[in-house]
């Protein structure tokens, strides 16, 4: 398993249940500025039914190409098309 990140492994972040579960793709990522903590997201509006949180070596397990954006500066949001992260 590739681990960029600087932060942790046991960082918390925040998902969606279907990311976990493996039944939506992450999408969209925001490096939060005021607190520096991670969403990975997907399409769907995200909801406290529907949040989860997990720690970042477990996001890099679930979805290895959040590896590709490691270096999100705090503030920072990337979105996934075609397969390839734009900050």
């Amino acid at each position: 398993m590739r681990y960029l990140f600087k932060d942790a492994k046991n960082t918390m972040v925040i998902t969606t249940k279907e990311i976990l579960n493996g039944e939506h793709p992450v999408t969209t990522v925001f490096h939060d500025l005021d607190d520096g903590m991670w969403q990975f997201l997907d399409d769907e509006e995200l909801s406290e039914e529907r949040a989860v949180i997990i720690s970042l070596e477990e996001m890099a397990e679930i979805d290895d190409s959040v590896n590709d954006i490691a270096d999100l500066p705090l503030g920072g949001i990337a979105r996934k098309k075609d397969g390839v992260w734009m900050e």
